[in-house]
C-alpha cells in the first residue's frame, strides 16, 4: 500500500494551504468575519492587582503589655525592646521588620543570645484581664522556651476608660 503516502501528503498540504488562507479586505488587511460567524473568544482580563494586605495595620510604633508575669514591649522602626521586672535585663534587638500573613497577623522574628525572639500580633480584640479595657491586638512574645501573652496597641492610642 505505497499509494497511501502521496495521498496523505496531498491531504496535509491542502489543509495547510486552506489554513493559510484568510479573507482580506481590498486594502490588504484582514477582513471582518461574516455577520453570522460566532464571536471570537475574548482573552481573559489580567487579574487585578492583589489587594494589599493590612500591613498598614502593623506599621508605626506599637506597644504591648502583659501580666502574670508582667512584661512590656515596644516596637519601633529601628529596634524592639522587651522588658520584665528586675532582675531580668531588657531584651533589645534590631527590628527585623514584620512579616505579615493574611493581613491579620504580623510576626517579627530574630535571635538574641542564641535564643529565638519572636513577636506575633494578631488583629483581634484583647482584654488584659485586669481592667475593662479592650485592645485592638492580641500579642504573643516568645523568648527561647518562654511564651508571654498580652495585648497590644498603637503607641499613643492606648485604650482608656471613659472619664464620665
Amino acid at each position: 500500500m505505497r499509494h497511501g503516502l502521496p495521498w496523505t501528503l496531498a491531504g496535509v498540504l491542502a489543509a495547510l494551504m486552506l489554513a493559510a488562507c484568510q479573507p482580506q479586505s481590498p486594502d490588504g488587511k484582514a477582513a471582518p468575519p461574516p455577520a453570522d460567524a460566532p464571536e471570537a473568544p475574548v482573552a481573559p482580563q489580567p487579574p487585578e492587582a492583589p489587594v494589599e494586605p493590612a500591613t498598614k495595620e502593623f506599621t508605626g510604633d506599637l506597644d504591648a503589655r502583659g501580666n502574670e508575669p508582667f512584661w512590656a514591649l515596644a516596637i519601633r522602626p529601628d529596634k524592639i525592646t522587651f522588658t520584665r521586672p528586675d532582675p531580668e535585663p531588657p531584651v533589645v534587638v534590631d527590628n527585623p521588620g514584620a512579616g505579615v500573613d493574611d493581613g491579620q497577623h504580623a510576626v517579627w522574628s530574630t535571635n538574641k543570645d542564641g535564643k529565638t525572639f519572636m513577636v506575633s500580633l494578631a488583629q483581634e480584640e484583647c482584654s488584659d484581664g485586669m481592667s475593662d479595657l479592650k485592645y485592638p491586638y492580641l500579642a504573643v512574645v516568645t523568648l527561647g522556651d518562654q511564651t508571654f501573652r498580652g495585648c497590644a496597641f498603637k503607641t499613643g492610642q492606648q485604650p482608656r476608660e471613659d472619664a464620665q
